[in-house]
């Protein structure tokens, strides 16, 4: 049974830091490529963040550039979203994928307010 289950999140104040972690399980981890997607209501969900199955190239949307680093540990199983210096806009429901294949963690929300 293929599991993302995601941690990390919660409420932090704009400029601050927050890490998003997600335990792979079920699957060849290490052959796929890795995504951090979010959603806020009304809206559709969007690709933020990906890494190649080896973790040597990340893609990032602009807004995201020189603020978060998505990262992955091939022998952990393990994905993870380090967010920096953060802002109200990136206040969202942020989920763990494998678009690939359709697969998605459970959600977690990150809100930035003071």
């Amino acid at each position: 049974e293929v599991q993302l289950v995601q941690s990390g999140g919660g409420l932090v104040q704009p400029g601050g830091s927050l890490t998003l972690s997600c335990a792979a399980s079920g699957f060849s981890f290490s052959l796929f490529v890795m995504s951090w997607s979010r959603q806020t209501p009304g809206q559709e969900r969007e690709v933020v963040a990906t890494v190649t199955s080896g973790g040597e190239r990340t893609t990032y949307i602009d807004s995201m550039k020189g603020r978060f680093t998505i990262s992955r540990d091939n022998v952990k199983n393990m994905l993870y979203l380090q967010m920096n210096d953060v802002k109200v806009q990136d206040t969202a429901m942020y989920y763990c994928t494998v678009n690939d294949m359709g697969w998605w963690g459970q959600g977690t929300q990150v809100t930035v307010s003071s």
